[in-house]
């Protein structure tokens, strides 16, 4: 019986989540057991036109040949998976829509900046129908290996659906608020580790928010440790703001 096709497609991004595979080394040859790579720009220089069966994408979509592209790699992908933060909720990419596009060109390209093809950040989910995501920046390896293997055996891949601060818990982690720093933890979907936290940085939510967040409890914690709102909302912009834009939008249509 021949393997799942499998290809990783890169977008707007660092290609760090690409990258973040390649590293995963040994364990990621037992994936190769499993499926076989026709096409990864990080990590061979042949292409395909065939069908694909698991297609990976890293990067958001902030061009118009990203949409184009990402459109066409649909047609030609039977199960579509958003891999990282840039992916899945278009990452810190979508830093720019604080500014006008005009604005934004300016800024980054000069008396240049007409020139360059930009678009409203977005994550791939927002243009075409995708099947998982994987988030994080980058994605954990561990976590991709086992989704992959859930995919080809045939089970349902799971996410974590409880907040970061359960893994700074169960590491026994001085909360970082205990140390003067602003954490989105309480809100932030775990699976990392509790990486940040337990280096001494604070967790800025680059996996996204857990379903229906417990806004009230993260804003009972920022008060007692005299954080602004202003503040809190600048934290949620470095890896959440189209998340944000997303849930804002949900909200006004339910009313």
């Amino acid at each position: 019986m021949a393997k799942p096709t499998a290809a990783v497609f890169s977008f707007t991004g660092c290609e760090g989540c690409s990258l973040a595979i390649l590293e995963c080394e040994k364990e990621l040859l037992d994936v190769v057991k499993l499926v076989d790579f026709v096409e990864w720009r990080e990590a061979m220089s042949e292409r395909t036109e065939a069908m694909i069966d698991l297609g990976f994408i890293d990067g958001a979509i902030s061009t118009h040949h990203d949409e184009k592209k990402i459109r066409q790699v649909r047609e030609r992908v039977r199960m579509l998976i958003s891999i990282g933060a840039c992916a899945t909720n278009a990452g810190v990419n979508a830093l720019k829509h604080r500014y006008g596009l005009r604005e934004v060109k300016e800024i980054v390209y000069g008396e240049a900046g007409a020139e360059f093809d930009t678009i409203s950040a977005r994550p791939v989910h927002a243009v075409v129908p995708v099947e998982f995501e994987i988030p994080g920046c980058p994605i954990q390896g561990e976590e991709f290996l086992r989704i992959v293997l859930d995919i080809v055996q045939g089970k349902q891949p799971r996410l974590p659906n409880y907040p970061v601060c359960v893994e700074c818990k169960r590491k026994e982690n001085v909360c970082v608020f205990e140390k003067g720093m602003i954490c989105m933890g309480p809100v932030a979907r775990a699976g990392c580790g509790a990486d940040c936290p337990s280096y001494g940085a604070w967790c800025e939510a680059c996996r996204g928010f857990v379903d229906n967040p417990n806004d009230e409890a993260h804003e009972e914690v920022l008060t007692k440790y005299g954080v602004t709102s202003e503040e809190l909302l600048q934290r949620y912009d470095i890896f959440c703001a189209y998340e944000l834009e997303e849930r804002k939008s949900r909200q006004q249509g339910q009313r």
